[in-house]
């Protein structure tokens, strides 16, 4: 896999070389779907690679941009609205980034910061579509093979491993423990098949990740973080989906808002010759627009409580609470558009889909009954683990 780094810090959040990035992902983004090719955000990663996004929580000592945990969800909102898929990609690699900084001695006889600072992206897989009880159970095996390892399995929901330089990976070991181990993306034996087919987030590359007899060494057996009612590596996992919501509904605003300036056609029974000027319609994109601050607020509120032992709850709280606003809104800008919004060519429909896809990670009925619990009964929160 080819990286192009840059020499450079990763740019600041309010600085002209995020902007421009940005702006050319949207672009990308926009071009992409208006030729309906079915082509990967390749140009986004490479711009993530060369200015460094994946750093931006690097302090600056360290050469990173030293970005706080608010500013950094700043940014993949940011990300999300102008390509979703993006944020989603390195969801796992941010996570990562954040477990270096919180243990940096664990890793020290390891380059992976180093790595990070160089553009690097670290990727991974857990899951697997297996059908065996349980949520931490793996068909996946690690084995000895003299002084190293054999990892052979399947995974699936593999997002972002297709496009990562390293891997990390949960197996089991000879005795049906969890073990992790993080490895080469394009190690011999690793075949990543781009057979995501969900209804949302298409070019993730979430589906199977196969793992034929991959040689692993000991230096890449690496601790796996164990879940618990606070862990906050779960918490910043769970919560950038929401960080992409909110990036999705500013693309919804926006994309609804440019399809009313430049309509002409108005509705029989409608309040004015021009559609940008109806109050009934300016009101349903002032709503959206209200459906997007206050996705945004909550994401970045709950971002600032990630280092206390809330970060769960929070996260939890803010998908409850967003989950029916996002939705909503995306349907709704269909009743200011009319028919013409339904054209596949207006592609408007992919907002409704994207965000069905994010809010159906970690169903919302079970996060609910659960923080009920904990207000009503003082409860802990389940298990929530790194992935």
């Amino acid at each position: 896999m080819t990286v192009t780094t840059s020499t450079a810090r990763p740019p600041a959040l309010d600085s002209a070389e995020l902007a421009g990035v940005l702006a050319e992902i949207a672009a990308d983004a926009r071009r992409r779907r208006a030729e309906a090719s079915g082509e990967q955000p390749l140009l986004a990663l490479d711009l993530v690679r060369r200015h460094r996004l994946g750093a931006v929580r690097v302090p600056l000592a360290d050469g990173g941009a030293g970005y706080t945990r608010r500013e950094s969800f700043a940014l993949f909102i940011r990300l999300a609205e102008a390509d979703p898929d993006v944020p989603h990609i390195l969801r796992l690699h941010y996570g990562f980034v954040e477990e270096l900084l919180r243990d940096p001695g664990a890793y020290a006889d390891r380059p992976w910061l180093a790595q990070v600072l160089d553009g690097r992206l670290f990727g991974g897989a857990v899951a697997e579509l297996g059908n065996r009880a349980g949520v931490y159970t793996f068909d996946t095996t690690l084995v000895p093979d003299g002084p190293a390892f054999r990892l052979n399995g399947r995974k699936f929901y593999s997002t972002g491993a297709q496009y990562s330089d390293y891997l990390r990976l949960v197996a089991s070991d000879g005795d049906g423990e969890r073990v992790s181990v993080l490895i080469p993306a394009d190690r011999e034996g690793v075949r990543h098949e781009d057979d995501w087919d969900g209804i949302g987030q298409r070019h993730t590359g979430s589906g199977t990740t196969v793992l034929d007899n991959v040689l692993v060494h000991p230096s890449e057996v690496v601790s796996l973080p164990f879940p618990g009612p606070q862990s906050r590596s779960g918490a910043q996992a769970q919560l950038l989906l929401h960080a992409i919501a909110a990036g999705i509904l500013r693309e919804l605003t926006a994309d609804t808002a440019e399809l009313i300036r430049t309509r002409s056609r108005s509705y029989s029974w409608g309040n004015h010759d021009e559609s940008r000027h109806d109050p009934q319609i300016l009101q349903i994109v002032g709503e959206l627009s209200a459906a997007a601050y206050v996705v945004e607020a909550a994401v970045l509120t709950a971002a600032e409580t990630l280092e206390s032992d809330d970060a769960s709850l929070r996260a939890s709280q803010v998908k409850i609470g967003v989950e029916d606003i996002a939705l909503r809104a995306a349907g709704a800008a269909f009743g200011a558009l009319g028919a013409s919004a339904t054209r596949s060519a207006q592609h408007l429909d992919r907002h409704w889909r994207n965000l069905r896809t994010l809010f159906s990670h970690n169903p919302t009925v079970f996060k609910a009954r659960a923080v009920g619990d904990v207000v009503v009964n003082s409860a802990s929160l389940p298990a929530v683990g790194y992935f």
